[in-house]
């Protein structure tokens, strides 16, 4: 069987360089999975993954002179020289970020765009081209293979919630208002995070998401966009990966791609999801009642909605 190289190219500063993208989610040498072979950084792979890109806004200036025109030019061929010679019908657009309604705008230039140079342009919004779920990726630090094999961490504690201060949206706003709401009504759970206000009470920054999950039965996995059919995110991989029941507030995705009773519904960000939190996690009864299904979803993330799992199922169309 050849095994065919994808490339990848993102507007995530973080994955610029990475030459290790995604090893981590297969049991393989530097990241084969299957028929393909990730590698970021390849000069030549033979598909290309344009991950979260954004493409440059072109903006209309009238004028006798027309510089629009020249300005669009010039940005067509600044983003084929990104694309690696690589053919368009074998060049992947994914868009991972939700379509919250401050981006929407944005996401319909960025399909726009990218059906100019991409044979397959997705997103989890219905005006995608083809809209779909996001494939998964994970942000613990653990080998493929230890994921896959390990039992239960001995749970010691009862919830947490590992999440940001990021607020620039009204969608991100509700979140930290329920944050605020679940600390004034001391609802026992331990936070974890980055950037938070200087009102949180936090535990901390995590290197491994791993250690504010694993140890914990209950992990509140909360999105920050839960309006279609389509979005779900690393939220609920990674608590599930860790062995957490997560207590999760999302759209209608999960339930079509994991099985009953492997994560629980938070109801509102309301006093209602309040209540329903402090009473699930007053007792680990929810967690051992659901932890076959713990077991069954955790197999099918990796092996299945895995990104890797992705990728070699449609490369392997060009065969």
């Amino acid at each position: 069987m050849s095994i065919k190289t994808v490339g990848m190219i993102s507007s995530y500063r973080n994955l610029e360089k990475r030459a290790d993208w995604l090893w981590q989610q297969t049991p393989n040498q530097f990241g084969v999975w299957g028929n393909v072979q990730m590698l970021a950084t390849t000069p030549k792979p033979d598909f290309l993954l344009m991950y979260q890109f954004d493409f440059p806004i072109i903006q209309e200036q009238k004028s006798r002179f027309n510089p629009f025109r020249k300005q669009q030019q010039k940005s067509e061929l600044n983003i084929g020289s990104l694309l690696r010679g690589v053919n368009k019908e074998r060049i992947i657009y994914l868009l991972r970020e939700p379509p919250l309604d401050e981006v929407v705008e944005k996401n319909k230039q960025n399909y726009q765009q990218a059906q100019k140079y991409c044979g397959y342009v997705s997103g989890a919004d219905d005006f995608a081209p083809t809209p779909d779920y996001m494939p998964a990726i994970w942000y613990h630090s653990n080998s493929f293979r230890e994921l896959n094999e390990i039992p239960p961490m001995e749970k010691v504690s009862s919830c947490s919630w590992i999440t940001s201060g990021i607020n620039r949206t009204v969608n991100h706003q509700q979140r930290l208002q329920f944050l605020q709401s679940l600390q004034s009504n001391e609802i026992e759970f331990d936070l974890y995070g980055r950037d938070l206000p200087t009102w949180v009470k936090t535990s901390g920054e995590l290197g491994n998401k791993w250690y504010g999950m694993a140890p914990y039965y209950y992990n509140l996995a909360i999105e920050n966009y839960a309006e279609n059919n389509w979005y779900v995110s690393e939220k609920l991989w990674d608590a599930l990966l860790a062995w957490c029941l997560p207590i999760y507030y999302g759209g209608a995705a999960a339930d079509k791609l994991l099985p009953p009773g492997s994560f629980l519904r938070l109801p509102s960000l309301d006093q209602k999801g309040m209540t329903y939190i402090q009473e699930v996690t007053s007792t680990p009864d929810a967690w051992y009642a659901a932890k076959e299904a713990i077991a069954e979803a955790r197999q099918i993330i990796l092996h299945k909605l895995n990104l890797l799992n992705w990728l070699s199922e449609f490369t392997a169309k060009f065969s």
